[in-house]
């Protein structure tokens, strides 16, 4: 299939483009640059120049691909109930293109729009459109879709990680570094899942192939790591003191991030396995911060 993948140059999407290379796809990757497009033509794949904010150049993309794969999304968190509005605008556009036929659309959300009951984990079968995360909207969006007669299908993100990035742990390092402590809420019980970025491009490729209109998989490695355990990873990595903050105190601590930081988000990935016989089989997030390069903060 010729693929057109949104977030071609960004962390997932760069893991993504040789997966489907190695399966023998082609890749029109969307860039905004022309270092974008450098990186691209380096790395196989054909560049499409565009943006998340050109929706033209968007349905441009999808129309002259068998399928569409749209991992890209704008993480300023700053602006993030905006940016999952303009993640709505992104899906109905290149849904538009592909109306009126059966080519694979994969769009990407969280693991916990599958939670079904506080403290819980996750599940593919479920969505949560009450969750209070605005990226809910994502699925939402994709449900009208689906509605349409659109054949499409979401991979649900846990923390996705390798040495380099590790999801919303990475501004925890930042916060980590920013503050001179390491913290976590409490005692710091509740669980994030996580995803190596390698066995979640390996998943995107395996759903593009092999999915079915309306199914959701989670890329999820590691259903759930305790906060205490990324605190202490994060502070014997960067040299800080690890401590407790309360709730209250959590907020002023993180900033955008006191939202997350208390949260309890475990996910399973056991119908996702089952499904598209995909086994998560790289090193697990703690391993991967004890390893990571901590100057970068």
């Amino acid at each position: 299939m010729r693929i057109f993948l949104t977030g071609a140059t960004g962390f997932i999407g760069s893991h993504i483009i040789p997966e489907l290379l190695g399966a023998g796809h082609q890749v029109l990757g969307l860039t905004r640059s022309e270092a974008g497009e450098k990186t691209l033509i380096e790395a196989g794949a054909e560049p499409w120049r565009g943006t998340l904010e050109d929706l033209d150049s968007l349905r441009r993309g999808a129309a002259q691909a068998d399928a569409v794969i749209h991992c890209a999304f704008d993480h300023d968190f700053s602006n993030f109930v905006a940016n999952c509005q303009k993640d709505q605008r992104v899906i109905r556009a290149m849904g538009e293109a592909l109306a009126g036929s059966d080519r694979p659309f994969v769009i990407t959300s969280g693991t916990g729009m599958g939670t079904k009951e506080p403290g819980k984990p996750a599940t593919e079968d479920v969505i949560n459109v009450d969750n209070p995360n605005p990226r809910v909207i994502s699925e939402v969006t994709g449900n009208e879709l689906l509605e349409a007669g659109l054949r499409v299908m979401v991979v649900r993100l846990p923390q996705v990680h390798d040495t380099r990035k590790q999801g919303l742990i990475s501004p925890l390092a930042q916060i980590a570094r920013q503050k001179g402590v390491s913290a976590y809420v409490g005692e710091g019980r509740n669980v994030w899942p996580a995803g190596h970025v390698l066995d979640v491009a390996r998943l995107y490729r395996l759903a593009v192939e092999q999915g079915t209109a309306g199914e959701r998989f989670n890329a999820v490695g590691e259903e759930g790591i305790p906060a205490r355990d990324i605190a202490e990873a994060l502070g014997k990595g960067l040299g800080v003191p690890v401590v407790s903050l309360s709730p209250d105190q959590a907020q002023e601590h993180f900033g955008w991030m006191g939202m997350f930081v208390g949260m309890s988000m475990p996910a399973s990935s056991g119908w996702t396995q089952k499904r598209l016989g995909w086994k998560p089989k790289e090193r697990g997030l703690l391993a991967d911060l004890a390893e990571m390069d901590y100057s970068q903060f």
